[in-house]
């Protein structure tokens, strides 16, 4: 939360946003300080109550440091005290870490010392990850960071054409897929059972994203198909209105509750397919979205978006108490109004003509 926090107000800095500058740059300073492992490197995924404490066991999670180098990668272009800083420790444990360049993809997890690898692989830390190297190849200009997104969606591409567009989120150690993977807790509220609608859109913008700064002959017809397929899998699957969460390996609906992210990111799509192509039906798609964002997730009494609703679209919070994300909604805010990027802080970029020293 804090990383997404530095990010987003790094991007409302860029936009001008008056008092944005003032919040990202103490987002930076605290992952830069209280949060930060001084003594092995790295982040903790949470703070404890001590100076120099995680609030667990300290495992260092890849899902967790993709944000970590977003928000170095934003805060860099964004021109915020501490950022450049931020992104070249975030970088070096990144790449030290977490890439693995021997099949071009992410591991999950370590031990808090960085002596013992998780034997789980995941597409969740796998796809920010990919989020977070092209932000790094925008503050930077090393093409390095785009030739490693690129050799992880040549397998995404592969992945999706051999599981029908419904691409597992589970793997051994040798990246082979488990397919039953919490088959008997498929409400998991980190690795749930089954297809995971939302991920299938988000990749869909992502792959748009990469061939943005590099050729990629096969982004838009896979974009393409993970979208329709998400579509037809996961709106109004169950007769009311809103995307379920995760369905099983046939389409069918296994977690029913609509999450904010999700419909966050089918914005993002069709927003960025349409942007691709000039087809109006996926603007009429981010159209009838951002309608059912507005009556069934803008919280107009207390502000945000409730990040979770039921099956008959009423707010709850079995998931996400409270609301601590801004992340997805106000990416999709911008996605539409900003040209097809490598990253939104680049995007941002392009379109001011300006980047801002610090």
């Amino acid at each position: 939360i804090t990383a997404r926090t530095a990010h987003v107000f790094a991007l409302a800095t860029m936009l001008g946003e008056e008092g944005a500058e003032a919040i990202a740059t103490e987002a930076v300073a605290g992952l830069r300080g209280r949060l930060h492992d001084d003594e092995h490197g790295g982040w903790f995924t949470a703070a404890g109550a001590a100076a120099g404490d995680p609030a667990d066991d300290g495992t260092k999670d890849a899902y967790a440091h993709a944000f970590v180098l977003l928000a170095g990668s934003t805060a860099t272009m964004a021109g915020i005290e501490g950022g450049e800083a931020l992104l070249a420790d975030a970088a070096e444990v990144f790449e030290r870490r977490f890439w693995d360049d021997t099949v071009g993809r992410v591991v999950d997890a370590w031990d808090r010392d960085w002596t013992t690898p998780s034997s789980y692989r995941g597409l969740n830390a796998t796809m920010h990850a990919v989020e977070a190297m092209l932000a790094a190849a925008d503050a930077t200009g090393d093409q390095v960071w785009v030739e490693r997104t690129a050799r992880v969606c040549d397998w995404l591409v592969e992945l999706a054409e051999a599981h029908d567009h419904r691409l597992p989120e589970h793997f051994d150690e040798q990246w082979r897929p488990l397919l039953d993977f919490n088959r008997d807790r498929p409400d998991d509220p980190f690795r749930p059972f089954g297809a995971t609608v939302g991920h299938a859109l988000e990749w869909s913008r992502l792959l748009l994203d990469l061939e943005s700064v590099r050729p990629f002959p096969q982004a838009l017809p896979t974009a393409r198909a993970l979208f329709e397929r998400a579509v037809a899998d996961g709106w109004s699957a169950d007769g009311a209105p809103g995307f379920v969460y995760t369905t099983d390996w046939t389409g069918r609906p296994v977690v029913r509750e609509r999450m904010h992210w999700v419909v966050a990111e089918a914005i993002g799509a069709a927003s960025t397919l349409a942007a691709r192509t000039g087809e109006a039906s996926y603007d009429d798609w981010a159209r009838l979205w951002w309608a059912h964002v507005e009556e069934c997730f803008v919280d107009r009494e207390r502000g945000s978006w409730h990040h979770q609703l039921d099956p008959t679209n009423r707010p709850v919070a079995t998931v996400w108490p409270g609301k601590p994300d801004l992340y997805h909604a106000v990416q999709a805010t911008l996605v539409g109004r900003l040209p097809v990027s490598a990253s939104f802080g680049g995007a941002i970029r392009k379109l001011r003509g300006t980047r801002r020293s610090g």
